[in-house]
């Protein structure tokens, strides 16, 4: 096997390198950053794949951070944001943190009252990651979990991707080997604020979302089971949307005091990739897209974010200073038959793309 060099590439993000050099278990924790040809920079942490940074310039062409993070590696030990994480076994919410296959039944770690989200306590975003590729504008992470490890059932490997190119996409790939049938649901965790992460909350932020429906959800954040339409709600985002509106008296809105909701995308064929969300920023121009080929996308905009939140550079964070959007499976689908199966077995896998798309107008 290739040995990774974990050289000191230059880095624009004014993060520090000794910051995040660590050994946790004896496994070696550092910080590694991919760039293009325009400029475009993203640096990681081995630790829970945490994207750490992400420069893309305004329209006048000036470089800022899009993503909300921390200045070193203590900081995300201690972080309950998932901010910039890979998540898994399973993203989001799985109802009594409980699910079956073949009647055979397992628990879960409940880590969000009697419900369990994100893949537990520890889950893949507290991993520490082996380095299997970098180079100037890729990198690769891959990790064995071993049958039962949070839980879920089957021995696994899981190999993750992240390429930067020069059409400023970043692609991101996971792969999934299992022995046995289980649920797997990946996604990636970044909170972005578009004006850069030193700047205002979202509300200036305009979105736009590939999707004529929705999953209501209960007091606990999980879908009823429901598919409702999106029309004459504040969940219609099929025209650009400006997120200044994330108090109007709703009760969904109020339950989750804004948004944290599964979107169903339109029209998304099996295996290929579809435009799922479009965000935009008047003031610095900045445009992402995401691309997926999932059948949902989860839009969270940021309301649990802790007040006075210290963050990279001594920012101050707090609610909705940034926000998410999670191509997944849809939240509970281990106990939906109803919902697009999120169940994968030793001769399929598990294999899927999200493009982050990053643009200016």
């Amino acid at each position: 096997m290739q040995k990774i060099q974990y050289q000191k590439k230059r880095t624009q993000s004014n993060l520090e390198f000794s910051d995040f050099e660590r050994y946790i278990d004896g496994k070696k924790v550092a910080l590694f950053v991919i760039s293009n040809r325009n400029g475009l920079e993203v640096s990681f942490t081995n630790y829970g794949q945490r994207l750490v940074s992400l420069l893309t310039p305004d329209s006048y062409g000036n470089l800022k951070d899009i993503v909300l993070g921390y200045s070193n590696l203590e900081e995300y030990i201690q972080d309950k944001q998932y901010f910039g994480a890979i998540i898994g076994r399973y993203a989001n919410r799985i109802k009594r943190a409980k699910f079956s296959i073949d009647d055979q039944k397992y628990s879960l770690d409940a880590n969000d009252n009697k419900n369990h989200i994100h893949g537990g306590s520890t889950g893949f975003h507290n991993s520490i990651w082996e380095v299997t590729r970098y180079n100037d504008n890729s990198i690769e992470f891959s990790r064995f979990f071993k049958n039962l490890e949070d839980g879920y059932p089957a021995n696994i490997y899981v190999s993750t991707s992240y390429e930067l190119t020069d059409q400023d996409e970043l692609v991101i790939e996971y792969l999934v080997t299992t022995d046995q049938k289980t649920h797997l649901n990946l996604t990636h965790h970044s909170y972005f604020n578009l004006s850069g992460h030193l700047s205002n909350p979202i509300f200036d932020h305009f979105i736009k979302i590939n999707a004529n429906y929705y999953t209501p959800i209960d007091q606990d954040k999980i879908p009823k089971g429901k598919i409702t339409t999106v029309e004459q709600t504040p969940f219609d985002f099929t025209k650009f949307k400006q997120l200044n509106h994330l108090n109007i008296d709703d009760d969904q809105i109020k339950i989750a005091r804004g948004y944290d909701h599964n979107f169903i995308l339109n029209a998304n064929k099996k295996n290929t990739l579809t435009l799922a969300a479009s965000v935009f920023e008047p003031v610095s121009g900045r445009v992402l897209k995401v691309f997926t080929d999932k059948p949902g996308i989860q839009f969270y905009s940021g309301s649990l974010i802790a007040k006075n939140l210290r963050g990279k550079h001594n920012i101050t964070y707090g609610p909705n200073s940034g926000l998410c959007l999670e191509t997944q499976y849809f939240p509970n689908t281990p106990n939906q038959p109803d919902f697009p199966s999120s169940l994968v077995s030793p001769d399929k896998g598990y294999r899927t793309k999200t493009v982050y798309k990053f643009s200016v107008k």
